[in-house]
């Protein structure tokens, strides 16, 4: 079917929102609209699906939504005798709707779920997939993205995101749905009296505010530092369970941003939710001039990431890094671990291969196993599941992503924004009792093991050309293999996608066991390195840049000059 007669099939026929009907009257004249809306259709993958919200087969629907959770409706049916699910959703634009959409859906092909009553974090769908053993989970989001996106993502029964295998087989499964005569529905009423449909209630989210407790290590701490916090929810779903948790370890002194207080899909005052990013923190900086706070807080819409900014010494506030994070992070819980004699000679720690090696530098001094693993945090729930498995649960100390993610405990096996911010909060404590900022903490760490400078930069390829530009430059770099960057001399080269290292001096291959991944790292002279990745949810490619220096200063400069090169070779 052509473009012109698939947009004509969806104005006679997309009728479910009348919001669709609309949007698609409205570029009727414009070809360029339409075939944006409908050249392909949103592909669902390990990620699940993730679009600018509107009508059409690329777009967030109704009809894309259900569509998808039919066909993962016929994965379940397949796969399990009683099949059942959790559905969760956060604060964006239709998130309600989708949910109570895709549980009328299962509903009527007889699974079982069980959905939260209100917005709630990421990590409690993970949460809530375990607690009930369901077959499997939902959540509505689109995590940092602006406001004009929306997302819906697929865990499986352990509380992770699918496996590509299991996203494999469901997306054959939802190819063969047809969009308007393949989607089954049924009252959700009538499901709720049935029994297929149930609603979870607040004693579940007591439940995993309890199990999040569980991993202070200093409890106490918090009451006697005197801690002031300026919080952000950033208009999204950290605001109830982050402010309750602090309360919970004795953090009093929380202030909350009134503007990014409660859930807008809309992100007013922040069109990038996203707290890897200064503007996300201009309303809380802007507060703290009168507040003077120890630490900002901001946790993304869906709350699986945070980040922060820190007082300095000349009074001002400067944003950390999500692998600065990680490695304090990691740094505070082995050193108290140790302090307090309950490290465990097989403690465990991860962290995706393109974050900072500062952690794995850390981890070695507390004679703490390490392990790098692929971009994505289903790769540490699988991780953690297998310890679970083995009875070494225990052994886990954390994971994080440099993308502002960070776990500690198994009550999830996705990134939690909730027990990270706890945790951030209890080290800020900690360290306040010792008449240290957290600034004047990272100082220490770069001090002892050295300055570790990392960067991610974000190239942008929009519309249908996009993501043929974007397999021209990996197949460009396959091709063209560089012999430098910033005039550090390639050393090794790591191709994901093949799963062969090869050593740039002698030609020597060795097999990469990782899963295969559209993924080339490059190793550089003094312990610099470059990774060129697409992202699995944006229409972009990442370089994350690694650049060791003697000082701050150096490992900046050294940074600025790998990524010139990183950008010279994304036009």
């Amino acid at each position: 079917m052509d473009i012109n007669n698939l947009y004509n099939e969806w104005l006679e026929k997309a009728t479910a929102d009348p919001d669709l009907k609309k949007e698609l009257e409205s570029i009727s004249s414009n070809e360029e609209e339409i075939l944006d809306r409908f050249y392909r259709s949103l592909e669902f993958g390990t990620a699940g699906l993730r679009g600018v919200i509107g009508a059409g087969t690329n777009r967030m629907n109704y009809y894309t939504v259900c569509r998808a959770t039919q066909g993962l409706a016929d994965f379940l049916n397949k796969h399990f005798e009683n099949p059942s699910i959790a559905i969760g959703y956060d604060s964006r634009i239709k998130s309600d709707y989708f949910s109570i959409e895709a549980a009328k859906t299962l509903a009527a092909n007889n699974i079982k779920v069980y959905i939260y009553k209100e917005l709630e974090p990421t990590p409690c769908l993970s949460f809530a997939i375990r607690h009930f053993k369901t077959s499997s989970g939902i959540i509505l989001t689109a995590s940092h993205n602006p406001a004009k996106y929306n997302g819906y993502k697929c865990y499986n029964q352990n509380g992770y995101q699918m496996t590509d295998e299991e996203a494999e087989e469901t997306y054959g499964f939802i190819q063969k749905v047809d969009y308007f005569t393949g989607i089954k529905s049924m009252d959700f009423d009538k499901a709720v009296e049935n029994e297929l449909i149930e609603y979870m209630g607040d004693e579940v989210i007591d439940l995993f505010l309890s199990e999040v407790k569980k991993q202070c290590v200093n409890p106490g701490i918090c009451e006697k530092a005197g801690l002031k916090v300026i919080y952000t929810p950033l208009n999204g779903t950290g605001n109830k369970p982050v402010r309750k948790i602090l309360e919970q370890i004795g953090v009093k002194d929380v202030y909350v941003v009134p503007e990014q207080e409660m859930p807008d899909g809309n992100f007013p005052t922040c069109p990038f939710p996203n707290p890897e990013i200064k503007q996300a923190f201009e309303c809380a900086l802007k507060m703290a001039e009168e507040i003077k706070p120890d630490l900002l807080l901001a946790t993304d819409p869906d709350c699986d990431r945070v980040g922060i900014a820190v007082a300095t010494d000349d009074g001002e506030y400067t944003l950390m890094s999500g692998n600065e994070v990680g490695a304090m992070l990691l740094n505070y819980l082995l050193s108290q671990k140790k302090e307090q004699g309950v490290l465990s000679s097989d403690s465990i720690a991860v962290k995706s291969f393109v974050s900072t090696d500062l952690a794995e530098v850390i981890a070695k001094k507390y004679n703490c196993t390490f392990k790098n693993l692929l971009t994505g945090f289903k790769y540490i729930g699988e991780l953690i599941t297998k310890l679970e498995s083995q009875g070494k649960a225990d052994d886990f100390v954390m994971g994080f992503e440099e993308s502002y993610g960070y776990l500690a405990g198994t009550h999830a096996r996705d990134k939690d924004a909730v027990v990270a911010s706890m945790l951030i909060c209890e080290m800020a404590a900690y360290y306040k009792t010792l008449g240290k900022s957290l600034a004047q903490v990272m100082d220490e760490i770069y001090d002892e093991f050295g300055y570790y400078f990392s960067d991610v930069e974000s190239y942008t390829f929009e519309g249908a050309s996009g993501m043929e530009k974007m397999a021209d430059i990996m197949n460009g770099l396959r091709e063209n293999v560089p012999s430098e960057f910033g005039g550090f001399t390639v050393t090794k080269i790591d191709d994901y996608k093949t799963s062969v290292s090869t050593t740039v001096s002698n030609g020597a291959k060795e097999p990469i066991t990782l899963p295969k991944s559209n993924v080339l790292a490059y190793t550089l002279t003094d312990g610099n390195k470059v990774i060129v990745r697409p992202s699995g949810t944006e229409p972009k490619i990442k370089a994350y840049i690694t650049a060791v220096g003697k000082s701050r200063d150096e490992a900046a400069k050294i940074a600025d000059k790998l990524i010139d090169d990183a950008n010279r070779l994304m036009k």
